[in-house]
């Protein structure tokens, strides 16, 4: 039983040291923090809300080996920015770049909550309309006459 629950320890250990980011070693301390500031700017395809720094998915663990060997090989910011959206499009950018083919994505939710006020407003509006319709005119004048005679508590004068 200790030989099977310390087999189970060594695979949950690996798979969790596999996601570490102690593996990629620059010799320069500001290319480490390029990396890390990289790849924290990057999202995570599978996880989506989540940068490659934090993610724990495979493809993530993927793409942080594939920019740090990019890195190593001497390509810039620009030029591995450039290849993982040629390759992946905007939706890898945290901060995509603002043109036609990401309009939706950035003007998107104002239009959304645009047309809710607007929906919210009409509602509103037609329950207002529906509330002055609900009383005939009778009704009106004795509710009135009810308010008029009352002294201010609730009780009739």
């Amino acid at each position: 039983m200790r030989l099977y629950l310390l087999g189970l320890l060594a695979l949950f250990s690996s798979v969790a040291a596999a996601y570490t980011l102690e593996q990629f070693q620059f010799d320069d301390p500001k290319q480490t923090l390029q990396f890390q500031k990289l790849i924290e700017e990057l999202r995570c395809l599978v996880c989506q809300n989540e940068s490659l720094a934090s993610s724990q998915a495979d493809l993530a663990q993927d793409l942080r080996t594939e920019v740090y060997e990019m890195m190593q090989s001497g390509k810039s910011r620009d030029e591995i920015v450039d290849f993982l959206v040629a390759r992946y499009g905007d939706f890898v950018l945290y901060d995509p770049p603002l043109k036609p083919a990401t309009y939706l994505l950035w003007f998107g939710p104002l239009i959304l909550g645009a047309l809710g006020l607007l929906v919210l407003a009409r509602v509103i509006r037609n329950k207002r309309r529906a509330a002055d319709r609900d009383l005939s005119e009778a009704e009106r004048q004795r509710l009135q006459a009810l308010i008029d005679d009352s002294d201010g508590d609730g009780k009739q004068a």
